[in-house]
């Protein structure tokens, strides 16, 4: 049975709306920041830190994409955005699914994602275990 976990910009978020594209080009910051870190450690920390490459299936590139993993050890994220209401707000929210047949190590890798995500977008994280995590800055 797949899982899911949110990731949802509320008021006082660092953007106001999220786009897919926007969530890919935060994903390869990521890879581009663990890169760096593996420069000054002079080891390939890139591969270990994001062991997928991008992918999307035709017709559905404006939908969702998903992260295939290229060791045995990971198989498959997918991420899609969309907006709910709750009461008259609209809240953007990224969607992040473990489908069937995800491993252990897609699950810890998604949850190092949701949480660097929410964190870099001020927004609130619900995990798959139902946690919620509040990166949001509270007056």
């Amino acid at each position: 049975m797949s899982q899911s976990a949110y990731i949802s910009l509320v008021q006082g978020s660092a953007a106001d709306r999220i786009a897919l594209e926007d969530v890919k080009e935060h994903l390869l910051h990521y890879r581009e920041q663990t890169s760096l870190t593996g420069q000054q450690l002079d080891w390939n920390y890139a591969e270990a830190a994001f062991p997928y490459s991008i992918e999307t299936k035709p017709g559905e590139e404006e939908r969702w994409f998903y992260l295939k993993g290229k060791t045995p050890q990971y198989r498959f994220i997918l991420f899609g955005t969309g907006v709910r209401s709750e009461g008259e707000a609209e809240i953007p929210f990224v969607h992040v699914v473990l489908p069937d047949g995800a491993t252990h190590g897609d699950k810890s890798k998604a949850n190092e994602f949701c949480k660097w995500l929410g964190k870099r977008l001020l927004a609130e994280v619900k995990l798959f275990n139902g946690r919620i995590l509040s990166y949001n800055p509270r007056k």
